[in-house]
């Protein structure tokens, strides 16, 4: 008797701990929603039949032979995510074309099918095992391949799809989270997210499940669509629309949510708490998937400030690094990622390092030029903290002026310049910069007489970070653009106390 007391009371804590990893409503993170924060920094691996198609979305119509590695090495690409300091591999296991990067008794369209028959789920599973690292899933909800997505009764897809996740979360063993993209193919309300969170939370209470423009504007009933309103919007904002819900976080692929969001919500009259994983593209063409020829990545300065940026605030960031069509994490692309995890001082073990305080958030901001006057490209859109949002000069010649409080100090500056982007003849992806000659001045309240702090006759780039020897403060600072190719734009501006 006191053996059934005993397994009675165990199977009811196992019930209880499973069902703490459920979305309540709540003002704090529960215990799911505190790991996600915990790691904090993860790494994505887009690969699969755009690796070797040589696009970024594909129609589901290539043969399954054409996914080919030469040399496929998941154990590189766990290698490089540890050494790079990266917590966790998010891994695609299948995009919008529906090719699956395991061997699935539902489809043939598949590893199994292809030359290499590696279970690249199993392969990263064991390499993430071996170095010490989380494994997340993402999994798109859109299928351009698979015959029941266009059946007329949509219910025979879910069955697959509730198939298909029956396989991920039960033969690769612990997931951490799962990231359902595509699914603005479809009105919300065809997907049945509660099904599909209660489906995933039944074979992994522990993983956190999260959807793509999981929010959006309000819009009444959804018809689908990729709504892109900014993530700003998302501050404050009581009316805000989840489309997606329950979700364990918020994703808003590839934008960058406002240093001030505090992460509560309401859904139904109840308060949520609900973090945002940030994702970005190790890529200077901001491209998901490898392509043929080697690709130019960001600039370490501008990863590092980013990196700052989508930790904050409780927030997680993961970087795409892209294995090419031989199945390795390109060197130069790996270098750059090992290179950043040292400039930042990322360690194992450790908390993720921080990046201090932005004290410009809000500041009153005023401007000699602005695009025209509607509202949308104030001189306040520069400080408003908004990554979306950007104040724009009609003049090539412009001041800026932001009034910051006095009483704080700053020892760095961050400029995000609006850049035009083209690519060539031969595809390969260009930006450019518009603002060529320029200064930052902050005001002597004594004589009325701006001081240069900074100068500099080359083009801005895309995240200028100016370090300053000592923390300064000052009642006003200017941003004096002396010279541009073309109409100047600043996303941000940023006064940061390190």
């Amino acid at each position: 008797m006191k053996i059934k007391s005993l397994l009675f009371l165990l199977l009811a804590l196992v019930g209880m701990s499973a069902t703490a990893q459920r979305l309540k409503p709540s003002t704090k993170p529960n215990a799911c929603q505190q790991r996600v924060i915990e790691r904090g920094y993860g790494m994505f691996v887009h690969f699969g039949m755009n690796t070797f198609n040589g696009f970024e979305w594909s129609e589901g119509k290539d043969p399954a032979t054409l996914y080919n590695p030469t040399n496929l090495d998941c154990d590189q690409w766990a290698r490089v995510a540890r050494d790079a300091g990266f917590r966790y591999i998010l891994l695609v296991t299948k995009h919008h074309d529906g090719f699956c990067l395991w061997d699935s008794r539902y489809t043939d369209y598949d590893v199994a099918s292809s030359p290499v028959k590696t279970d690249v789920v199993k392969a990263v599973s064991d390499a993430c095992r071996k170095y010490g690292l989380e494994l997340g899933l993402y999994y798109s909800l859109w299928d351009r391949h698979e015959p029941s997505y266009k059946s007329s009764d949509f219910s025979d897809y879910l069955e697959y799809m509730d198939g298909q996740l029956n396989e991920l979360l039960t033969n690769y063993g612990d997931i951490c989270e799962l990231w359902f993209d595509g699914g603005w193919d479809k009105p919300a309300a065809d997907w049945n997210v509660p099904h599909i969170y209660d489906h995933v939370k039944k074979l992994q209470p522990k993983c956190a499940v999260g959807f793509n423009v999981s929010a959006i504007r309000p819009i009444g009933e959804d018809k689908g669509g990729f709504d892109m309103f900014p993530v700003e919007d998302m501050v404050g904002n009581p009316d805000i629309q989840f489309r997606y819900f329950p979700t364990d976080f918020r994703l808003y692929d590839p934008k960058i949510a406002h240093p001030n969001d505090a992460k509560l919500y309401n859904v139904d009259g109840k308060t949520y708490y609900l973090p945002f994983e940030h994702t970005i593209c190790l890529s200077y063409a901001y491209e998901w998937f490898q392509k043929a020829e080697p690709q130019p990545v960001r600039d370490l300065v501008e990863l590092r400030e980013l990196f700052y940026l989508s930790t904050a605030n409780n927030n997680t960031l993961v970087i795409n690094l892209p294995p090419d069509q031989t199945g390795r994490i390109p060197q130069h692309e790996a270098n750059t990622a090992i290179a950043l995890a040292r400039m930042i001082g990322i360690e194992h073990g450790k908390p993720l390092p921080k990046g201090g305080e932005i004290i410009s958030v809000g500041a009153k901001a005023e401007a000699t030029s602005v695009w025209d006057d509607t509202g949308d490209w104030d001189a306040s859109k520069a400080t408003d903290g908004g990554m979306q949002t950007r104040w724009a000069s009609r003049d090539t010649v412009a001041q800026l002026v932001f009034y910051p409080d006095p009483e704080k100090k700053f020892n760095v500056v961050n400029i995000y310049e609006y850049c035009d982007s083209y690519r060539d003849a031969n595809n390969r992806f260009h930006r450019t910069n518009r603002i060529t000659d320029y200064s930052l001045d902050i005001f002597n309240e004594a004589d009325g007489s701006w001081t240069p702090i900074y100068v500099s006759t080359s083009a801005m780039g895309d995240c200028k970070s100016i370090s300053l020897p000592e923390p300064i403060s000052a009642s006003r600072v200017r941003l004096n653009i002396r010279s541009a190719v073309e109409s100047p734009s600043i996303y941000e501006i940023q006064l940061i106390n390190r």
